[in-house]
């Protein structure tokens, strides 16, 4: 029998972490089983994260052999950031306002959840400023910053060694291809972690439903409807506009990214599926310097699904309480997500934070949030998903800016991918 492929593993690996958490509802031995696979398979992710975006940033930067070419890429790939981000916000608030989904809801009958350990961070995130952000780029220690897996300084660093690294011409070629044999290298580690997904997927979807249970989703049924048909309308009504302005399809590039999109959806982690979509869309016609620096700095300032579910669970929290929302108040909340949902991507529970650091400037209860915590697993699974394919979409955009999008290279991996002869990503990067 031909082996399935890894989407119809992580399926399978997510449909049996279902049953088996159901199954054993309420019993702390499930999570005592479960949790350190599920949290070995996150680890191994982590482990990669850094030395392949150091490394293909390096090597992509060092690539372009212009300075100013990549000082225009990476202002018109900020600007696009914002106008994205900004308009996932306003289409949540819209969507949140049409449909209501905190009326009606009896908070008497609703089963408060502990958020302290989303609160760590809210302190710094309540003080976040654009200043903030802009000055924490720079890192004051490059080793601390990869020890914190601190991604905005990494790119930074990461982008001036690249411009050094290509200044020195001939000289720096052998450096350089060390750190192509590096990126190769985790490249092919993260192809044999893959192989592991299904079971970490069972692990942490079992874990969670064994926690929370099938009817913890009854209460806040309309908003997770709300959440989930949000997110579906935005990437095919705006993210399905913008694909087309870049001459291509929203359904196309699903169907390029159906296994990263369900891994990462499986595992509400953009982290798992980075070194995959960075390949992915380098081997769709996306030149490798766009893609080594647009996709992981998406990953800070692009999250498209994190801003539209924030802007609409601030609603539903507000109208739980009952609380009028006038046209100001939502203006200054479109505001102040804009501000607080940059920058801070590597905060634990980061939309917690985001929120908490939000709620209290429109006058809103940061309570609230304790009757979505529940649930947060589950909203967080599509958001991510989203942030995938909204960062994916983007390395296309910039790519055709640029004018170094590849049509041809795009045509002949649809043909090889409807034909099934891909060949294995890590070999990809030879080209």
């Amino acid at each position: 029998m031909k082996r399935p492929s890894l989407a119809v593993q992580i399926l399978i690996g997510l449909v049996l972490g279902v049953i088996v958490g159901a199954a054993f509802y309420g019993n702390p031995a499930v999570a005592n089983v479960l949790q350190p696979l599920g949290d070995i398979f996150i680890r191994l992710i982590k482990m990669i994260v850094v030395p392949i975006v150091l490394s293909t940033l390096i090597v992509g930067v060092a690539g372009v052999g212009d300075t100013k070419k990549l000082g225009r890429l990476g202002g018109l790939t900020l600007v696009y950031f914002e106008v994205v981000t900004t308009g996932a916000i306003l289409f949540g608030l819209l969507l949140a306002n049409l449909f209501q989904p905190g009326r009606g809801v009896n908070l008497g009958e609703l089963t408060k959840t502990d958020i302290s350990k989303y609160t760590e961070g809210a302190h710094a995130a309540t003080s976040h400023s654009f200043a903030d952000t802009f000055v924490n780029i720079v890192p004051t220690n490059v080793v601390d910053a990869f020890a914190r897996g601190d991604m905005l300084a990494i790119i930074f660093f990461a982008v001036f060694f690249g411009l050094g690294l290509g200044a020195l011409g001939e000289r720096g070629k052998p450096l350089l291809n060390m750190f192509q044999l590096v990126a190769d290298t985790m490249f092919w580690v993260t192809n044999q972690i893959m192989k592991l997904a299904p079971i970490g997927v069972f692990a942490l979807i079992g874990v969670t439903v064994s926690k929370f249970g099938v009817q913890s989703l009854i209460p806040l049924g309309k908003l997770v409807l709300v959440v989930y048909g949000a997110m579906l309308a935005f990437v095919l009504l705006i993210l399905g506009t913008v694909a087309r302005f870049a001459g291509t399809s929203i359904l196309t590039l699903i169907r390029v990214l159906r296994d990263e999109l369900t891994l990462a959806y499986s595992t509400a982690s953009s982290e798992t599926v980075l070194p995959r979509i960075m390949q992915k869309m380098e081997a769709f016609g996306c030149p490798k310097y766009i893609t080594s620096f647009v996709i992981p700095t998406g990953y800070s300032f692009n999250l498209d699904g994190s801003t539209l579910y924030q802007s609409i669970a601030a609603l539903f929290i507000a109208q739980l309480y009952g609380i009028h929302m006038p046209l100001e108040k939502q203006v200054l909340l479109v505001l102040t997500l804009m501000l607080t949902s940059k920058g801070i991507a590597g905060v634990p529970g980061v939309s917690f934070v985001v929120l908490l650091a939000t709620l209290g400037t429109v006058g809103i209860p940061v309570e609230g949030l304790a009757f979505i915590a529940g649930i947060d697993r589950i909203l967080d699974m599509a958001r991510t998903a989203v942030n995938v394919c909204g960062n994916s979409l983007a390395a296309v955009v910039m790519s055709r800016l640029d004018g170094t999008f590849d049509q041809r290279k795009a045509r002949q991996y649809l043909a090889d991918m409807q034909a099934g002869a891909l060949p294995p990503l890590v070999e990809s990067r030879g080209h």
